[in-house]
C-alpha cells in the first residue's frame, strides 16, 4: 500500500500546486467572472486533496500537506506570479492551462499505473474528470479571451 500512498501523495503535491496556480491567476485576472473561475478553480482542487489525504490517512500512510517545490516549477505554478505580472487574461488563461496540462498528464500516470484499489481508482478517476473539465473550460476561455484582443 506504500505505492498506492506515493502515486496518491503525488497528486495531492498535484492539487495543492494547481490551488495556488489558481489563487494567483485570481488575484492577477481583471475581469470579475474569470476571478470568480479561479477562485472556484482552487476550491476544486482543494478538495480534491483533501479527499486524496482522507485515502493516503486511511492506508496508515503520512499524506502530504503541499505541493513539492520541484513538483511546482515542474508545473509552472511557483513562477506563475512573476509570469501574470502586469499581463493580461489572455495570459493569464495561457500559463494556467500549461498547469492544466501537467496536471491532466499527473492523473493519467496514476491511472495508467495499475497499482490502484478499484474504490481508489474511482476517486482518482473522477477527479480525472474533474480536471479535463477545468481544462477543457480553460481552454474554451482563452480562446473567447483571444478573440477579444483582435
Amino acid at each position: 500500500m506504500a505505492n498506492v500512498a506515493s502515486i496518491l501523495n503525488n497528486l495531492i503535491e498535484t492539487s495543492k500546486d494547481g490551488e495556488k496556480g489558481f489563487r494567483t491567476c485570481a488575484e492577477d485576472a481583471k475581469d470579475a467572472d474569470l476571478k470568480a473561475f479561479f477562485l472556484r478553480g482552487a476550491e476544486s482542487c482543494a478538495r480534491g486533496a483533501q479527499e486524496l489525504q482522507s485515502q493516503v490517512s486511511r492506508l496508515g500512510e503520512k499524506p502530504a500537506t503541499s505541493g513539492s517545490v520541484a513538483g511546482a516549477v515542474h508545473r509552472g505554478w511557483v513562477d506563475l506570479k512573476a509570469a501574470v505580472a502586469k499581463r493580461d487574461d489572455f495570459a493569464i488563461l495561457e500559463e494556467c492551462e500549461r498547469g492544466e496540462d501537467v496536471a491532466k498528464a499527473s492523473y493519467r500516470k496514476a491511472l495508467e499505473s495499475g497499482d490502484l484499489p478499484a474504490d481508489i481508482r474511482a476517486l482518482v478517476q473522477k477527479q480525472y474528470e474533474g480536471v479535463i473539465r477545468n481544462h477543457d473550460e480553460v481552454r474554451a476561455l482563452r480562446e473567447k479571451f483571444r478573440a477579444l484582443q483582435h
